[in-house]
């Protein structure tokens, strides 16, 4: 079996990674009958199903699992070989793939990776988008984003985006005048509100807290519970309740005046999130790159506070 296609390897790699021969397709500019031909002379060269196909989904048997846990070190080793010979180039190649939260796709990652990649036009971008604790670089990312609890202590993290966030409640004018303005966060147990339940299931409590470090936990009468934030908020827009969530996320409606801040006495802030990757592994130049970019964004900022507090 000494003489697999490497190529056939890699591509079933891919599409094992992102359970999705479309999905891996489109980040490697192929068509998906190409790459389910590669895993099908896979499976022939070594006489055992690898994947398990339906036209809804695409899952490993007990082999293609085996297979892939064996493959990823020896790929992951290859391709750092090939990286290496960026450091003879001008400009960085290759893919910087990231996961990160949603908030962060949403409201943070856009700008900086406008900006980054027209810095880098020989980078590719793969964003995986997940609000779940997983292993990021045994699932085959360069690196993640994660809030400063999440952050793993053999990790290297870098700060990414704004310091400081807070969570901010509101609701629509229309429903503030019909069912009347909170005041305190107890005050919700008399209100209709849209709860989030995150990919694991869990639906959190809301966690207020005031401008003497007081904290104040809730778990308010749920009218609706769903799990994507446009959703939420656009039914927050449209009266239904009160919604509680990042602010970042919620500016744009409240910039239009679709939806009014309640309670801003009891608004938590929190540091903002960071980039973490796994110092003992060798450092790809595209993720590199991403690196020196965010610290050289952070002393921009920094600067930018020290001018604005003289």
């Amino acid at each position: 079996m000494t003489d697999l296609p490497l190529a056939d390897l890699d591509v079933f790699a891919a599409v094992a990674q992102h359970r999705s021969f479309r999905a891996a397709a489109k980040l490697r500019n192929a068509s998906a009958s190409s790459l389910s031909d590669a895993v099908r002379r896979l499976e022939a060269r070594l006489g055992v199903r690898l994947l398990n196909r339906t036209t809804r989904s695409v899952s490993l048997t007990d082999a293609g699992e085996r297979l892939l846990e064996r493959l990823r070190p020896g790929l992951a080793e290859i391709e750092a070989a090939l990286d290496g010979v960026n450091d003879f180039r001008d400009r960085p190649v290759g893919r910087l793939r990231l996961n990160v939260p949603g908030i962060v796709a949403r409201a943070i990652l856009p700008d900086l990776a406008a900006r980054f990649l027209l810095l880098h036009p020989g980078i590719t971008l793969e964003v995986s988008t997940n609000d779940a604790l997983i292993d990021v670089i045994g699932e085959g990312f360069d690196a993640g984003v994660r809030y400063e609890e999440a952050l793993q202590p053999d990790m290297i993290a870098v700060p990414i985006g704004p310091r400081i966030q807070r969570y901010v409640a509101a609701a629509a004018p229309a429903y503030l005048a019909g069912c009347g303005v909170p005041v305190h966060p107890q005050d919700l147990l008399a209100h209709r509100c849209i709860l989030h339940r995150f990919s694991s299931g869990r639906v959190l409590s809301w966690l207020f807290e005031d401008r003497n470090g007081r904290e104040f936990s809730i778990l308010p009468p749920a009218r609706i519970i769903a799990e994507t934030s446009e959703l939420e908020v656009e039914l927050a827009c449209r009266g239904l309740g009160v919604v509680f969530s990042f602010e970042d996320f919620l500016a744009p409606a409240l910039a239009r005046g679709d939806l009014v801040a309640v309670l801003q006495d009891w608004s938590p802030r929190f540091s903002g999130p960071f980039l973490y990757y796994n110092s003992r592994r060798h450092m790809p130049s595209p993720l590199r790159a991403f690196v020196e970019f965010l610290r050289t964004e952070q002393k921009r900022n920094e600067s930018a506070d020290a001018r604005e507090s003289t």
